[in-house]
């Protein structure tokens, strides 16, 4: 029932749509999606009919052909009569392994620099301030070309060692030697997904040590927590560190013992070194050049960070007696994570992907195996490269979603 008081109901108009603010940011946006979805459909059904008319439909079956070529520098077990979809896999491994190892040494190398670059020392500024300065605004390409010409042509062959004592570390202008674990009392391998493509063993033995590596974990923040609970409660902290070292070398090295754990070290055979783990100079210089690189940038954030924390904080420290070494990394530097983090999560992305021009110096990551490779010879460019986009966007949203997890538990909390 309506009253004199009620307010005449608007009937609802076509043109209410485009002429009506509250319906016309909808009525943009549906018209807009609509446009996008209608423009998608038209690129899809015009690609999937110019591939039928080449005789080249959407078709994956590639993927369990042979792929026919060699992998060097590999994790797992892989030879030529592999399946592609096995030396994509090999690939991945390849790319995270690269991946893993610059973001670590770049972090390393780019902490320092940066910490260096606001020494007070003239002459250690200036040559931390021309190594940002070079690296930053040499493309990268060039430098991972120039390393590997260092790692070839300034290393000796490995016929120059004939008759000399080798050490744990050799390095030649084949790559370099690293000893290797073995256990004589191994508990042996578990088969993983059988003689699939993406077979691979785990190894026990590896098993074993991060279980008891885990559980010493546990028990050293377990003890940390009973000193914490102490001193928050009575103003003197126990000291813990011999108990914390005991708890996690003791159960490693009885392990180990019982598994016979020795290291087997590269011997000279003929024209090379065999055993060992062998590291090809196409993945050092790759790791070198990454890591350097994205260093400088690294080293700048780092700076930057270091800066925006308010010079009272220093002061403050000093006033308290904190020596500059314990100032940076107790109270500085922890400040700081929050305003450097968030920047490093875009150069660890870029040096992920920045390792695709891996196959300048021969190693072969996912863009030399799927994107190269297993792509001219198949002839499925389309599948291919999209299969290579999807592989680099899951990598780079783990890494953007562990280094968000990161974030937030390095975030202050605000009362």
């Amino acid at each position: 029932m309506t009253t004199l008081t009620d307010p005449p109901k608007e009937s609802f108009r076509l043109g209410m749509l485009i002429y009506d603010t509250r319906y016309r940011s909808m009525t943009i946006q549906a018209v807009a999606m609509l446009g996008f979805m209608l423009l998608a459909a038209w690129l899809i059904n015009n690609t999937l009919t110019n591939l039928n008319t080449l005789g080249k439909p959407i078709d994956l079956g590639f993927l369990g052909e042979p792929a026919s070529y060699d992998i060097n520098q590999r994790l797992l077990d892989y030879n030529s009569r592999d399946t592609h979809l096995r030396a994509a896999f090999i690939g991945i491994l390849n790319t995270l392994l690269v991946a893993v190892l610059g973001c670590l040494a770049a972090t390393v190398i780019g902490v320092l620099v940066g910490v260096l670059r606001l020494s007070k020392n003239w002459l250690v500024a200036r040559i931390m301030t021309v190594y940002v300065e070079t690296f930053r605004n040499v493309p990268v390409l060039l430098w991972i070309v120039l390393a590997l010409a260092i790692v070839t042509e300034a290393t000796p062959h490995p016929r120059t060692y004939k008759g000399v004592e080798t050490g744990w570390f050799i390095i030649t202008n084949r790559g370099a030697y690293l000893p290797e674990a073995l256990f004589s009392r191994s508990l042996g391998d578990i088969h993983l997904f059988g003689a699939s493509s993406l077979r691979f063993d785990v190894s026990l033995d590896l098993i074993v040590l991060l279980v008891v590596l885990a559980a010493s974990i546990f028990g050293v923040r377990k003890v940390n927590a009973r000193a914490n609970r102490i001193q928050a409660s009575t103003g003197d902290r126990p000291t813990t560190w011999h108990v914390n070292l005991a708890i996690v070398f003791v159960p490693l090295i009885v392990v180990l013992t019982a598994l016979g754990f020795h290291l087997g070290y590269a011997e000279l055979k003929g024209f090379n070194f065999k055993g060992g783990t062998h590291l090809r100079n196409s993945l050092i210089a790759l790791w070198a050049a990454l890591s350097l690189y994205t260093a400088a940038f690294i080293a700048e954030i780092v700076r930057g960070g270091i800066l925006a924390i308010s010079h009272g904080q220093t002061e403050a420290a000093s006033a308290l007696g904190l020596r500059p070494n314990k100032t940076m990394r107790l109270v500085i530097l922890p400040q700081a994570l929050r305003v450097i983090i968030p920047p490093m999560i875009s150069n660890y992305l870029n040096l992920t992907k920045n390792s695709s021009l891996a196959i300048a110096v021969g190693y072969m990551d996912i863009t030399g195996t799927l994107g190269g490779i297993t792509m001219n010879q198949t002839g499925r460019e389309l599948e291919c490269v999209l299969m290579l986009m999807g592989c680099y966007l899951l990598i780079s949203l783990s890494i953007s979603a562990v280094m968000n997890w990161y974030n937030t538990r390095v975030a202050l909390v605000e009362r």
